[in-house]
């Protein structure tokens, strides 16, 4: 399955925010400039396209807020709650023959749910809908530019550091509903040394050093993206835009507050960035393969949990 169809499938799971606390975050991202290419299908050779080059930043937060929580005696939480999350990014695009998204603004707002349903399965839900923009013009939104999506998944707890689970998702990405499968994995060692991979809220793999109580140094390998919703020469398309990045991961808590600032510097691995016709056949469609090629990467945030 190409990267942008597994994007599109874990859109609801991107609205599964993490349940366990109240929490505030924030992120800023830069990645570097670098040239754009295609890859065509089968085993022929990449291709540049061009002069085209670019570079990006991405400011990007959210806030999860639990409204009912209650805990079983396994220690199983049962929550509903709330999340806002919204992302807005700034394409630097240059040398392009073709016309380019230059701006991307998503906002979504998503009610989740999570229930024990014995000793070693939980159920989780959630349902949502979200506004995916070429632009920060509130005064364009129409009904072609929202996204609802919603999903059920069945986790199962084979260890108390390993659970798995699946299940459906649906969203409306294609202008109509449409069914994808849904994966849930999390899996983390405890210690000075921890190791740690989830596919959750996209794909993080991580390999840290807890030094002290306050700083935690961490090799990671992160996949996020965004996307907008428009029209194109007269057709509905998908502009997506997706990063796979790498690099040491500083995490410093902030004194007794529940804050804490975290940082990545590294490389970005690989930017798929084009459009598609929102249709089955486009998303799935050969032709998409257009990319920006390996580049520096930075990020910085801060995390707020009650």
């Amino acid at each position: 399955m190409k990267l942008r169809s597994i994007f599109l499938a874990t859109l609801t799971t991107l609205l599964f925010l993490e349940v366990n606390a109240q929490e505030v975050s924030f992120k800023t991202e830069y990645i570097g400039n670098s040239g754009y290419y295609y890859l065509p299908p089968g085993e022929k050779p990449k291709e540049k396209i061009g002069e085209g080059k670019g570079s990006a930043m991405v400011y990007q937060g959210g806030v999860n807020i639990p409204l009912s929580v209650k805990i079983n005696k396994n220690n199983r939480p049962t929550i509903w709650g709330v999340g806002l999350s919204g992302a807005y990014v700034s394409l630097k695009n240059e040398n392009f023959s073709e016309q380019m998204v230059s701006e991307i603004m998503n906002l979504q707002l998503g009610i989740y749910h999570l229930r024990p349903l014995n000793d070693k399965w939980t159920i989780r839900a959630s349902l949502g809908m979200g506004v995916f923009l070429p632009s920060t013009d509130l005064s364009k939104i129409s009904f072609k530019n929202v996204l609802a999506s919603g999903g059920v998944v069945f986790i199962h707890h084979l260890k108390p550091n390993l659970s798995i689970g699946g299940g459906v998702a649906i969203n409306s990405a294609l202008g109509y509903p449409m069914i994808f499968p849904a994966v849930y994995l999390k899996w983390k060692t405890e210690g000075k040394f921890d190791v740690n991979i989830e596919l959750v809220e996209g794909l993080e793999v991580s390999a840290g050093y807890e030094f002290n109580d306050r700083f935690k140094l961490s090799y990671a390998l992160e996949m996020n993206g965004q996307l907008a919703l428009l029209e194109k020469e007269g057709k509905d398309v998908i502009f997506s835009h997706q990063y796979i990045v790498t690099g040491l991961r500083p995490e410093l808590k902030l004194g007794k507050t529940g804050l804490s600032m975290t940082g990545m510097g590294g490389l970005n691995l690989f930017r798929p960035a084009s459009y598609s016709d929102r249709t089955l056949k486009g998303v799935f469609a050969g032709g998409n393969d257009y990319y920006f090629s390996v580049s520096p990467y930075a990020s910085v945030g801060l995390k707020m949990k009650f």
